[in-house]
């Protein structure tokens, strides 16, 4: 049975989420930590839950959610995987993080892409690849089928979308993927956005203003 666990971290105040299930094996997606007390706080979390890290996942590469994957590589060796989309998005962050008063440590770069469908593994658990650009070029979220949750990243938040006036974003690419990927999936799947608190799928179907 896979576990979440979900911290809030940085200035953009980002979700990063550590999933994990019995094996003890351990999935970090979106590590936001900026500061050393943040570091610690996830770090803390993974010893006393005694989980060993063998994924680093990024739903996209904007600056709040990939702070913390250079701390990632160095603590546990996972270089993040992510859609190839995002590459140029990772690459673009040292140039505006010290403009936006950011000090940021290079992100290593991914060995592995992921595609737009497929799965990733870790312990006996497993997530399905979802592709559902918009927010950022080549947004994945990672879907927990039978657990019934997803982890959605910047793509539908509470009430709310993600926003899309940033470099590769589009708005009608968003809600086309929210209605064609997210909005098909049960009604009860639980949505673990990229921030604030969790919704699910059907309460955003009767209640989102944007549908």
């Amino acid at each position: 049975m896979m576990n979440i666990q979900r911290f809030t971290f940085n200035a953009y105040q980002e979700n990063t989420y550590v999933l994990y299930d019995e094996t003890g094996e351990c999935v970090i997606i979106d590590p936001g930590m900026y500061t050393g007390a943040e570091q610690n706080v996830l770090v803390s979390f993974i010893k006393e839950k005694g989980l060993k890290p063998v994924l680093l996942l990024n739903t996209h590469c904007h600056i709040d959610h990939v702070f913390g994957n250079k701390f990632v590589f160095d603590q546990w060796g996972l270089k993040p995987q992510f859609n190839k989309g995002e590459l140029y998005i990772l690459q673009a962050v040292p140039g505006y993080a010290p403009q936006m008063g950011f000090s940021y440590e290079l992100s290593p770069e991914p060995e592995t892409f992921l595609g737009e469908a497929g799965t990733v593994g870790f312990g006996n658990s497993e997530l399905e690849l979802i592709f559902a650009p918009g927010h950022s070029p080549a947004h994945l979220c990672f879907y927990a089928k039978n657990e019934g949750f997803l982890v959605g990243g910047d793509v539908l938040f509470y009430g709310s979308i993600g926003r899309t006036d940033l470099p590769g974003g589009n708005h009608e690419q968003l809600l086309t993927s929210i209605r064609e990927k997210l909005f098909t999936l049960p009604v009860d799947c639980k949505v673990y956005p990229g921030h604030g608190g969790p919704t699910s799928i059907g309460f955003e179907k009767e209640n989102n203003p944007f549908f």
